[in-house]
């Protein structure tokens, strides 16, 4: 086994090097996207999640004048949970104007997005508590 040379092997990490955003920023950016879990959470009972874009909206509105890096991921949370509302909302209007038959697709359909929304909001917040910019995929761009 051949150790490569020192010019193929990348330098290590310099962990003050990582982000120039600061720590408070980057807290208020996995807020706005963890906010969504907590809105999904406390309105499933009344009405399927529907409050998953309430929490990055309030946090985009309050901190989009003072923190950049906030409102830039404030608001790509609320636009990415608004297209998952608009998806949601499309599945169940297909499954109404096929007398149920819909359902064959929408059901599967649910619970694909409903996992995909789950994984990528956890990674959009991990990723902007290190202060990287997310980009949901799948997402319309609503809010500019």
């Amino acid at each position: 086994m051949s150790v490569p040379p020192e010019s193929v092997v990348p330098p290590p990490s310099d962990s003050s090097s990582a982000s120039d955003i600061p720590a408070q920023e980057r807290t208020w950016a996995m807020i706005a996207h963890l906010s969504a879990l907590l809105g999904a959470l406390i309105t499933s009972s009344h009405g399927a999640g529907w409050g998953c874009f309430v929490g990055p909206l309030v946090v985009w509105l309050i901190k989009k004048d003072g923190m950049p890096f906030v409102a830039d991921q404030a608001k790509e949370a609320l636009n990415f949970n608004i297209s998952v509302a608009i998806a949601t909302l499309a599945l169940a209007l297909l499954s109404a104007i096929t007398f149920g038959i819909g359902l064959i697709i929408a059901i599967p359909m649910w619970v694909v997005i409903g996992v995909g929304w789950l994984v990528l909001t956890i990674v959009a917040a991990v990723k902007a508590n290190d202060g990287v910019r997310y980009r949901y995929p799948f997402t319309l761009r609503l809010i500019k």
